[in-house]
């Protein structure tokens, strides 16, 4: 499953961690906003801090190079991105719109409004924006207003007097609406978690989560039995003790905002490559019919596009919304290949049948014939739905195994991203968690050349790796269930890790030899520290939710207990996770990578529960309050949401598009009530 490397933005730079590592997050708030300038060297990219989430803006500087026709071509499918936001905000919580609704209104006619409250509801707002709902992107957990219901009840009512317009049900007050929504604003305790894996017991995954995918009190006892269609792009409804699926397509659920994806992917068409031309009609073909066999031919057509300069990623994709990891989120993003920046992770794709041929895994788990790996650094226009506000740093699909093993796949490092985490990240964190302040120098040097470098692995020839037992039947997601993510997550992670260490690297061009040793202790100290730091943004409960933490928790405690890599010190009160051997770390690495590989191609879902159970769900409270202090401290986010750039169409009397413009809004609340078709 999901290809998608680091699904929340990775503390990549301050904390030189890898896979899904939590992005670069900024420490301070935004600066002067006249510093709005195209000059790279004096233009801002931390714009504000929300609770834990620093606001970036991201620049596309590329853009304004590309002739008018792939403009066109991206302005086209920027705005099939924009049209299906609504799709992943309804996934994460079924009132999660109406809640917008609200929220918008209040804060696009503020007048009247008393000042207090209105910035507790600008707040939440934003928080809101950033994470796509009432769900914190990282923990999973609900976040809450802190103000009262008679607060924001007042607030709406001087709003409404101001101008503003709520979409109430027939019949339905405003009073009544914002009382019938008032336990999703105001209590904690209420559909507490979108995704539960973990549930305490006696609970089931699935009634335990509070996402939008299943209806009517599915249980996972309900799907023995049953068969699905529609796995990927269906929801699961249960009326009358009956299971049906609600199938995500032009004439189905969500029939609104695909008609207007369509739309926009069928006006992009003439201007998109040949190639394209057919992936895009692809594409369309599956929003009409929602088959799987029409899934799998868009799959397979975006990845025989290896060419075209200009790219999208549309649809219904990554599975970690869902706990059984069965079900996609739909996401969008727009493109263009930065072909300067693409150099090193091509290296890795022309390499990747050496890199299979020499894994530690069995040989019968390899591929004895790696296909059609594409590999590019990009500049993202436009990303939406769950990947954006907050962004990944690399992607490699598609997800279907089938599919990669006999087509191959295309990863992307999204450059663009990597740069703005870069400009907005601090190094503060790193020397508060070194041991030494060489390893901290060493971080600060090489840090995040390494990290960067590991998350192409990862990408590239960690997902693109190995095969399924021969005789398998069915795909691994079915077979590990809820701990497939976070298995492939860490299978991807070990490849990166395990290779990062390999003089072929030094061979191909891709790391100067002096530098070698350096930038692999730099990237095993960086990764080893983050699996302690990483418990700052779990600061309720004691079991980690979100995978891609599931994996790095996971292999970071399993050296702990399998090899002599890794010590846990304490020095004046504090607790540090320090890496002793990288010889040791590479080789139980090495071990260890062969096992979760057996574990995926066997599709064996007690060794992978035992595996995330024993070493990747649980910790300490204690050591994570510690950590939470620490960090506290240091007054730095946990994460970033990203400010997108800003297209606008240019035409002609004829209404042909003459040129397309690209800017730089710089403020969250102006882009976001623009996408939501919002006047102030």
């Amino acid at each position: 499953m999901s290809m998608k490397r680091f699904l929340t933005a990775l503390l990549v730079v301050s904390l030189a961690v890898a896979c899904g590592r939590t992005a670069p997050a900024p420490a301070s708030t935004a600066a002067d906003p006249a510093s709005r300038t195209s000059d790279p060297g004096q233009r801002k990219y931390l714009l504000e801090r929300v609770d834990d989430a620093a606001v970036v803006q991201l620049y596309a500087d590329s853009f304004t190079a590309l002739p008018l026709r792939e403009k066109t071509l991206i302005w086209h499918l920027s705005q099939a991105a924009i049209a299906g936001r609504d799709i992943y905000i309804d996934q994460k919580h079924a009132s999660a719109l109406e809640m917008r609704g609200i929220l918008d209104q209040i804060v696009a006619h503020p007048q009247g409004i008393d000042p207090a409250a209105f910035a507790e509801i600008q707040r939440y707002t934003k928080y809101f924006w950033i994470n796509n709902g009432p769900y914190n992107n990282l923990t999973a957990r609900k976040f809450v207003l802190k103000t009262t219901p008679e607060a924001l009840a007042a607030a709406a009512k001087a709003a409404q007097a101001a101008g503003a317009a709520f979409a109430t049900r027939n019949g339905e007050t405003l009073d009544a609406m914002l009382q019938r929504l008032q336990p999703m604003f105001f209590d904690p305790n209420v559909d507490p978690s979108v995704t539960t894996k973990a549930p305490p017991p006696g609970k089931d995954i699935l009634t335990a989560s509070a996402n939008n995918l299943y209806a009517g009190g599915v249980t996972t006892n309900d799907l023995k039995g049953f068969t699905e269609k529609y796995g990927l792009n269906a929801r699961l409804v249960k009326a009358n003790g009956r299971l049906t699926e609600e199938v995500y397509k032009i004439d189905g659920r969500y029939a609104k905002e695909i008609s207007a994806i369509v739309q926009h992917l069928q006006d992009a068409i003439p201007f998109a490559t040949e190639p394209m031309q057919n992936a895009l009609r692809a594409l369309i073909q599956w929003y009409r019919t929602g088959e799987q066999s029409d899934r799998e031919k868009f799959d397979i057509a975006w990845v025989e596009d290896k060419a075209s300069a200009v790219d999208t990623i549309n649809g219904f994709i990554e599975v970690y919304l869902d706990p059984r990891g069965i079900k996609g989120s739909w996401e969008a993003l727009v493109f263009s290949i930065n072909p300067e920046k693409t150099e090193i992770i091509r290296k890795l794709g022309d390499n990747a049948q050496w890199f299979e041929d020499h894994s530690p895994a069995d040989p019968k788990y390899r591929k004895p014939n790696v296909k059609g790996i594409i590999a590019n650094a990009i500049d993202v226009i436009v990303e939406t739905g769950d990947s954006g506000p907050v962004t990944p740093v690399g992607i490699n699909l598609p997800n279907d195994q089938r599919i990669r093993e006999e087509y191959g796949s295309k990863s992307v490092s999204l450059a663009n991203v990597v740069e703005a985490y870069d400009k907005s990240t601090p190094g503060t964190m790193r020397g508060e968690f070194s041991w030494t302040p060489e390893e901290a120098a060493r971080g600060a040097k090489f840090g995040s050349f390494a990290d960067n470098l590991h998350t192409d692995m990862h990408e590239v020839i960690g997902h693109a790796s190995g095969q399924q037992a021969t005789g398998f039947k069915g795909t691994p997601q079915q077979a590990i269930k809820e701990h497939f993510s976070a298995l492939e997550e860490g299978r991807a992670d070990l490849v990166g890790l395990y290779y990062i260490a390999d003089p072929k690297l030094v061979e191909i061009g891709v790391i100067p030899a002096a530098d070698h040793d350096d930038m692999v202790l730099a990237e095993y100290e960086g990764y080893t520290r983050n699996a302690l730091v990483q418990l700052r943004r779990v600061r309720e409960g004691t079991t980690i939710a979100e995978d891609h933490m599931r994996n790095r928790q996971m292999i970071v405690r399993w050296l702990m207990a399998n090899t002599k890599a890794i010590e846990q010190r304490t020095r004046d009160g504090k607790t540090y996770l320090t890496m002793v051997d990288a010889k040791a770390f590479r080789e139980g690495v090495g071990r260890l990578l062969a096992e979760v590989q057996r574990i995926k191609s066997e599709g064996d879902y007690a060794g992978a529960a035992k595996l995330f159970d024993t070493y990747g769900v649980h910790f300490e409270p204690k050591l994570r309050d510690e950590v939470v202090a620490r960090v506290d401290k240091l007054n730095l986010p946990s994460y970033s949401g990203f400010v997108q750039p800003k297209l606008e169409a240019v035409t002609g009397a004829d209404g042909k598009i003459t040129d397309v413009k690209i800017s730089y809004p710089q403020d969250l609340t102006t882009q976001m009530l623009e996408y939501d078709g919002v006047k102030r």
